[in-house]
């Protein structure tokens, strides 16, 4: 459908690609990753014929109908919802086409010569009109603003009522009603929340053409996807797998190619010790200058990338008190808005709560509350004896300096850490090298938000109120926030669009639904599981059970038996993985005493035992690379099984 070919673009000295070429087929089910600024979004601008390439081409199937969703707010015309979509899905233009053929049909005698023209082109128009599902379009308009969280009556609402994440919404509806030979999708799940994101996912796997997707959202990839891009320093490597499985086949490959180039690196010491050593000899002068040539042909191995390693711990406060928040008949309203009224729950030491719940349910307002920025209307806020309580919202990009540049932003804040390993968690943060001597005035609301997040991880604190944490963050920093946050022996309640973020962290949900909180003692994919069968079942009696928080034994019972199952998870995954840690230890000792013996120059006199050594090693370095994949491979299903409670 889409062959990309020799794709070459810059702005200024940087190169975004250099010779990038795939070809997307016509059911593909492709994820474009990347880290931010690698050049995702202009290349997915590229495929839509937005924006020219230097070199290279796209060639389109003839008659290939493209859809593109930006991740950039759009403006839409000023009309009502369904008349928009119409417009958009080009339904309006065929009905103002038929009305006007059939009010030409009434009015033509039967013996004119101009009837049979037009019986022919309202037939041709109405064939047009059913392929557009325009007979049943205002059905299906209503199904799919439905399913991406609009009420009934939004669709007769004018668009310019809405704000911009709901905007985007009704972009999103008019792509999917257009239903396009191959969707481009940037961020798709940004403005939507955890119900919308699987409608979404559901409407996705039914449909008939190509999808590329660009995300952060761990989850909606791997759900969605069948092949990854990787566009990386300019180049896009594909892996025919989903994106856990990519994970993995990157990391390996990442270990390869270190122990390559290390294998390299001896290698060259070793000539240039021969070179350096006969350098000044005669009788060796023709081998100096092969092993000279050989050094010339040698292309040196570069690993790009960050370095592995970057861990960091969130500073702790003492103890609170056991029970960190009570809250008790709390209640919100603006003005005639009621946003949730009489919430009682308690969140104690220690525990991890998700806060979930669609659009518009109170979730951030629910959180401005409990840190103290916003006043109830009724009820209490009550915090447990010396909790230290810390909050981080979109807003906390108001709070940072714009006077400073980001290192004096990142060096006002408090921390036991000095300034290397400050720099070095900012660099984790995205902010790297002359970067960080930029102004704060200048940056991005994101890098703002991002900058906030970083300070916050500094403060010790015992109890963390998160709001969509993971908003401006790239994979690898969301893995070291997740990671600290796993570590971190305080109180944390969250708020995140993130699935896998939530299902790694949280070990309690809290969901606000219809102005009221129901309590999931569970995690993340327990909550999902218990919802469906509570509301799906009609299970009227087991839903008023969670209602309120009161947790009945049952619900206990069941939340106990699913930390059983996951501990038996885990215990039968420890049990491979400790003896093939320690398999692993071996061969690597194994190996690096062959290549100390290698090295040795009365070994290396005798020429059967070198090939013994070297048949040894090559067997080794294949244990090992089976033994790293199926390290990665436990390992990663230990860490989605999160820490036990």
């Amino acid at each position: 459908m889409i062959d990309i070919k020799g794709l070459r673009l810059s702005f200024g000295e940087k190169v975004i690609f250099d010779d990038v070429g795939c070809l997307i087929g016509e059911r593909a089910r492709m994820g474009l990753v990347g880290n931010n600024g690698a050049g995702k979004t202009t290349l997915l601008r590229i495929l839509a014929g937005e924006v020219e390439p230097d070199g290279g081409k796209v060639e389109r199937s003839k008659g290939l109908r493209v859809g593109y969703l930006p991740q950039d707010l759009v403006e839409l015309e000023s009309i009502p919802v369904v008349d928009l979509l119409k417009e958009r899905v080009g339904v309006a233009g065929l009905e103002a086409r038929l009305r006007e053929t059939e009010l030409a049909l009434s009015a033509t005698n039967e013996g004119s010569r101009d009837l049979a023209g037009l019986l022919e082109e309202h037939a041709r128009l109405e064939r047009r009109f059913e392929h557009l599902g325009g007979f049943g379009f205002e059905a299906a308009a209503s199904r799919v603003l439905h399913g991406l969280g609009f009420a009934r009556e939004d669709g007769e609402r004018n668009c310019s009522e809405f704000s911009g994440g709901w905007k985007m919404r009704i972009a999103m509806a008019a792509l999917l009603l257009s239903a396009p030979d191959v969707l481009l999708l940037d961020e798709p799940t940004n403005h939507l929340d955890t119900e919308s994101m699987e409608w979404l996912e559901g409407w996705l796997r039914a449909h008939k053409g190509a999808i590329v997707a660009v995300s952060h959202d761990r989850r909606f990839l791997e759900n969605m996807t069948e092949q990854i891009a990787e566009l990386e320093h300019g180049h896009l490597t594909l892996y025919p797998c989903g994106y856990d499985r990519y994970l993995v086949e990157k990391e390996c490959a990442r270990e390869r190619l270190e122990r390559t180039a290390e294998e390299q690196r001896r290698r060259v010491e070793e000539i240039e010790r021969f070179v350096n050593r006969f350098r000044y000899k005669s009788s060796k002068a023709a081998q100096v200058q092969s092993r000279l040539k050989q050094l010339e042909k040698m292309d040196a191995i570069v690993i790009d990338g960050p370095e592995k390693g970057v861990r960091f711990r969130i500073p702790e406060a003492p103890d609170s008190g056991w029970e960190v928040l009570g809250v008790r008949g709390l209640s919100k309203s603006y003005g005639e808005n009621r946003v949730f009224e009489g919430l009682d729950f308690t969140v104690n030491r220690g525990e991890r709560v998700a806060l979930v719940g669609v659009n518009g349910a109170g979730k951030s307002t629910l959180l401005r509350l409990l840190s103290g920025v916003e006043a109830p209307t009724s009820g209490t806020v009550r915090l447990g004896h010396n909790v230290r309580r810390a909050f981080y919202s979109q807003e906390s990009a108001q709070n940072v300096n714009y006077s400073h540049t980001i290192w004096e932003e990142a060096r006002s804040a408090p921390s036991i850490l000095n300034d290397v390993s400050r720099r070095s968690l900012l660099g984790a943060f995205l902010f790297s090298g002359s970067d960080i001597h930029k102004s704060v005035s200048v940056l991005s609301g994101g890098e703002k938000a991002r900058l906030a997040l970083f300070k916050l991880m500094l403060a010790e604190t015992n109890f963390l109120i998160l709001d969509e944490p993971t908003n401006h963050l790239d994979r690898s920093t969301k893995e070291l926030v997740q990671n600290a946050l796993l570590q971190y022996g305080g109180t944390l309640l969250i708020v995140s669009h993130d699935r896998h973020f939530l299902d790694a962290l949280a070990e309690r949900v809290l969901e606000i639904r219809d102005g009221r909180v129901y309590d999931y003692p569970g995690n993340y994919s327990w909550f999902l599981e218990r919802r469906e069968a509570l509301l799906g079942g009609g299970c009227e009696g087991a839903t008023e059970n969670i209602r309120f928080g009161r947790s009945t034994r049952s619900i206990r019972r069941q939340a106990a038996e699913e930390r059983e199952r996951l501990d038996r998870e885990r215990r039968e995954i420890r049990k491979e993985l400790t003896p093939l840690e320690g398999r692993i230890e071996d061969m690597e000792t194994r190996r690096d005493e062959i290549d100390a013996a290698l090295s040795d120059a009365e070994v290396l006199a005798d020429s059967g035992r070198v090939r013994e050594l070297m048949v040894e090693r090559n067997t080794i370095e294949r244990g090992l690379e089976g033994a790293y994949r199926r390290w990665e491979e436990l390992s990663l299903r230990l860490e989605n099984l999160g820490t036990p409670a």
